[in-house]
């Protein structure tokens, strides 16, 4: 009796080969699903240890996440998305932390931003030195009207630029502390830009108090205030450090979408290739049945195969796994994605999860392969193994019709929307085309060996051959286009999103940006600096702008939105903009108007004269009038509004924009930094900088696996055909003619994969591209005959290499 365990030791004893391209994909899979991983455990885990709150155990702050509930009962879900800005609490709340049993004081803690010579610093109300630890050098602490800094002298007078205006301090006392000032609490409180309301509350205790017995106390003295949430330990960093939410958020897509996609990916990849070395030794599982192997012994014997080489090829993956997630980290952190004081966390778990995808991935892609062989009977099975026979799958071939089916009307769905639905339904498009090709693979790789080798059946002998091989090797064949049509697919959707985003966002840039000249002020501007560069000699018109986000609900979800605060009229606006205007008027005069780019408005289903629900950058729901919609939302921004709608909802209210028409450069140079229009823009696309970089580092990295991926599969059909390539040897064929018979099948396989790749890619770039700008994809030539060329050059170097190599030991 043949031991299946045996039979699985020879078979990696003596055909190494046939194995080490499975070993190859696998170990990638792996490296990918650990990389990923990590990148999401690191966004559960991300925490950032508390600076200024370190001497407070119990903080209070209003939840900085807008909560998006849809579907009722069963079918409820809600999501929570970052607040583009800091929500507040109100100042009553004080009173009620102190009444906590366990508490000696409550303190309210404000820090917003004023102007100081120009300059721009950090203002606090002096209570809540009561848990920073700061102290008086000189002086004492500020009574109303008075302020404590450093760099001054008691007595002296101080003119502060605030959120209300100029005032100036009388210097009741210095500190060590430099840039930064301490006003009395009820001048922080009315001066911040958001009366009334605080960032957040510092609970001190009484002696012998724990930090989690006050945690409780504080939160039951609370109960009735929805919006505080009671934050202990490494939570108190995320309230002073907003952007740990953003990064968080980054984290998790990245490793959690994205991951998800390329997890996907490999696991189709690396499931052909098993399916492809169980194919190659088809010849010896019909030895195997004709001597009286059983059906079981022989799917025993694979399950061994994979038991020997999955654990190993996982483990081995992870290892680069980690260098990738560290690097990619590492760039996130280097660019300003991610807060210094975030550290990767590394555990089992991604590492778990690796080996087990890469092991059940090999067994069930194993055990389908070895359906076939092991069933068959023994009279029939070395004629079956003499020749490929095209079957139609009953499971495979209807679902990969279903899934092409599904791609088609997804992208016909796509077609008739704008904006994110647009893009987010084309997302669909491309992933149910794919599945289609990996299920109809031998189907679409009999179409394509027919159609592209219409051309080759004329060009001579090589190339004849070269079409004759192709169309009866239909499963070898769609093992080495998949991974192309992957690479092609997947990169293009990615990197030419972005060209063409970029590419409408310069257009509507140019055209709409009719200032003269525009002010770039990083310490904001001053408070009636636009009324003085309107009065300024030579200038016909002047606003101000504040760059901001608010959320909107857009399917199923909320997203943050670019958005543009005015301060100036609708004509003046106008003078400097031209946001082209498809219906209505620009109506400034009122915080209850606003005006929205066209595909937003048609996402949200909304025209002029409707109420548009949002939320401002702190979270609060409003629903102005819409007065007109426009067309250039991309390149300026996608929302309009006056800024008396910002005043109180947001952190920094100074305007940091100004845009004039007419008017000097010396004479503005007063305001700020004057940039010529083409330095405006140029600026305005390093925000998208980091857009950029993550779309192609993801097209870099799903398209060298599906590269990586395509060279494993050529090399190993090529290995597999030795004894094919030395019978054409026998029967006189040169060497030369046998070489230019596998680079036309390269050809072959690389075209048909290019051009399944893009057209993919094209029936997802067309509705995207147009739902999000209202354009047709912009698509490089020099970029996409990179890809081309690349696919090209490696199916050839693929298939040359070890075609020599096998030529020379076929014989």
């Amino acid at each position: 009796m043949v031991r299946s365990n045996g039979l699985a030791r020879a078979a990696l004893r003596f055909r190494p080969a046939a194995f080490a391209g499975t070993f190859v994909a696998l170990m990638m899979a792996a490296l990918i699903v650990s990389a990923c991983g990590i990148l999401l455990e690191t966004g559960i885990r991300a925490s950032v240890p508390p600076e200024r709150y370190a001497g407070a155990p119990v903080v209070v702050a209003a939840d900085q996440s807008a909560h998006y509930v849809t579907g009722s009962g069963d079918g409820r879900s809600e999501e929570s998305v970052p607040l583009p800005d800091r929500a507040r609490l109100d100042n009553s709340l004080v009173a009620k932390a102190a009444s906590a049993p366990g508490a000696r004081t409550a303190v309210a803690d404000l820090t917003f931003p004023v102007q100081r010579d120009g300059k721009a610093t950090d203002a606090h109300n002096w209570g809540s030195t009561a848990f920073t630890g700061d102290a008086l050098t000189a002086g004492r602490a500020p009574r109303s009207g008075e302020l404590v800094t450093s760099g001054a002298r008691v007595g002296a007078r101080v003119t502060l630029t605030t959120p209300e205006g100029e005032r100036t301090y009388r210097v009741s006392g210095t500190t060590g502390t430099t840039g930064t000032v301490w006003l009395a609490d009820s001048d922080a409180l009315r001066t911040s830009g958001h009366p009334g309301r605080i960032d957040a509350i510092a609970v001190l205790p009484k002696p012998g108090v724990s930090a989690d017995t006050l945690d409780t106390q504080v939160t039951h003295a609370l109960s009735g205030a929805k919006a505080a949430h009671v934050h202990t330990g490494d939570d108190r960093g995320a309230v002073e450090d907003s952007s740990l939410a953003q990064a968080r958020e980054m984290l998790m897509g990245v490793g959690g979408s994205f991951g998800g996609i390329a997890t996907m990916v490999a696991v189709f990849t690396a499931a052909g290739t098993v399916a492809l070395s169980v194919g190659q030794r088809a010849r010896e599982y019909a030895l195997l049945r004709a001597i009286g192997t059983t059906p079981r012994q022989v799917r025993r014997a694979i399950a061994t195969e994979t038991l020997l080489i999955a654990p190993a090829a996982a483990v081995l993956g992870c290892l680069p796994g980690v260098a990738l997630a560290h690097w990619w980290f590492g760039q996130l952190q280097s660019k300003g994605a991610i807060p210094e004081a975030v550290g990767l966390s590394v555990s089992y778990i991604p590492f778990l999860a690796a080996v087990g995808t890469a092991l059940l991935t090999a067994l069930l892609s194993g055990y389908m392969a070895a359906r076939r062989p092991s069933r068959i009977k023994p009279g029939q099975a070395l004629s079956e193994a003499s020749a490929e026979r095209l079957r139609f799958g009953w499971i495979r071939t209807p679902l990969g019709i279903a899934a092409a089916v599904g791609g088609a009307v997804c992208a016909v769905l796509a077609a008739n929307l704008s904006g994110e639905d647009a893009a987010n339904t084309a997302l669909g498009v491309v992933m149910l085309f794919m599945l289609a090709v990996a299920l109809l693979g031998p189907l679409v790789a009999r179409a394509c060996a027919a159609l592209f080798g219409l051309p080759l059946r004329g060009g001579g002998a090589s190339a004849s051959l070269a079409a004759a091989n192709s169309r009866s090797n239909a499963r070898r064949l769609a093992s080495a286009i998949t991974p192309i049509v992957l690479a092609m697919a997947f990169s293009s959707v990615l990197v030419f999103l972005h060209t063409s985003e970029d590419r409408a966002t310069a257009d509507q840039q140019k055209a709409g940006i009719t200032a003269d000249h525009i002010v770039s002020a990083d310490a904001g501007l001053a408070p009636g600096a636009v009324d003085r560069a309107g009065h300024t000699p030579g200038v016909t018109a002047a606003v101000g702008l504040q760059r901001t986000s608010v959320l909107v609900a857009s399917s199923g979800s909320l997203q943050p939105v670019s958005t543009q605060a005015v301060t100036g009229t609708a004509h003046d606006l106008a003078r400097v903009q031209d946001l082209k205007v498809t219906h209505g008027a620009l109506d400034l005069s009122s915080p209850d108007k606003v005006a929205l780019d066209a595909s937003l408005a048609d996402s949200a289903d909304v025209g002029v004269g409707d109420r548009f629900t949002f939320r401002l950058p702190d979270g609060t729901k409003v629903s102005p009038k819409v007065t007109a919609t426009y067309a250039r939302g991309l390149g300026l921004a996608q929302v309009t509004l006056p800024r008396a709608a910002l005043a109180g909802h947001v952190t920094d209210p100074y305007d940091t924009e100004l845009w004039t028409k007419g008017g000097t450069t010396e004479a503005l140079t007063a305001f700020g930094t004057p940039l010529a229009r083409a330095d405006y823009t140029a600026a305005r696309s390093l925000d998208r900088e980091l857009n950029a970089w993550a779309n192609t580092t993801m097209a870099a990295v799903l398209g060298g696996f599906a590269a990586i991926a395509a060279v494993n599969t050529l090399v190993m059909t090529v290995l597999d055909r030795r004894r094919e390539l030395g019978t054409l040897r026998l029967i006189g064929s040169t060497r030369t003619q046998v070489l230019r018979m596998i680079r036309w099948e390269a050809l072959l396989v690389a075209g048909a994969g290019i051009a399944l790749g893009t057209a993919i890619a094209l029936a997802t770039l067309i509705p995207m591209t147009k739902g999000l700008t209202g354009e047709a994809p912009y698509i490089p030539p020099v970029l996409y005959g990179a890809f081309a060329g690349s696919a090209l050059v490696l199916g050839l170097a693929a298939t040359g290499i070890p075609a020599k190599w096998a030529l020379r030991r076929a014989l």
